[in-house]
């Protein structure tokens, strides 16, 4: 007999599994609601430039940048919220916490600073600070700490679309808070990047099963199409 409390073992890679389970059709989504905001977090060059930081950037999709422009310019365009969040801290870092005390390197999370290269958006997205909001953010979820919540709020906002990096970092605990704070939550799948791909599709298996609908970005791109304000 089988012992069914036992951790299921497979030899599938990460992306396999996440194929396994974006190919389970049954499964329900949560879908689109009556009005959406765009969530971009931390496309900054300390997470989206390898040329310039090989060891804390990352490129999952070539076209991330672009589809993020993309979707966040169709969002302005018809007078929906869009959200830019990036992360620094204080020169002497004493706004990182414990957070911050791990390592102590040019790399560490803590040496990104306020107005430093690490800090800046990168080149390729297009915010208009006129109207977009910007926040910088000192942990991981774009809800901690930040007036994201209460801007959703008065937008009369339902659904959340997540873009940015990490997938296994900062992405996933802002889909988490997106849906504990009773948000329908989307993540575009070639909007999102991680390190390693075993992190990436991991936790896009695990942001489809619990927390959030993971989509191609062409379903965000048809419902902006569709949307009228």
């Amino acid at each position: 007999m089988t012992d069914q409390s036992t951790m299921v073992l497979s030899s599938k890679t990460a992306r396999e599994i996440f194929e396994d389970v974006r190919a389970n059709t049954a499964r329900a989504k949560f879908g689109f609601g009556e009005r959406l905001a765009i969530v971009n977090v931390d496309p900054q060059k300390g997470y989206t430039r390898p040329d310039l930081f090989p060891n804390t950037a990352y490129i999952t999709d070539p076209k991330q940048m672009d589809y993020i422009s993309q979707i966040s310019n169709m969002a302005r365009a018809k007078g929906l919220p869009v959200i830019w969040t990036h992360v620094a801290y204080m020169e002497n870092a004493a706004d990182a916490g414990v957070w911050g005390t791990r390592t102590d390197t040019p790399d560490s999370l803590q040496n990104i600073k306020y107005r430093s290269k690490r800090h800046e958006f990168d080149d390729r997205v297009e915010i208009h600070r006129d109207v977009d909001a910007v926040y910088t953010k000192r942990m991981p979820s774009a809800f901690f700490e930040t007036p994201l919540m209460s801007f959703l709020t008065w937008h009369k906002v339902d659904t959340v679309i997540v873009t940015g990096g990490s997938t296994s970092g900062c992405v996933r605990a802002t889909a988490v808070d997106s849906l504990s704070r009773g948000f329908r939550t989307i993540v575009p799948m070639e909007c999102v990047a991680d390190k390693h791909e075993s992190y990436h599709f991991a936790n896009l298996t695990d942001l489809q099963i619990k927390y959030a609908d993971v989509v191609k970005v062409q379903e965000v791109i048809d419902w902006l199409e569709k949307y009228e304000g």
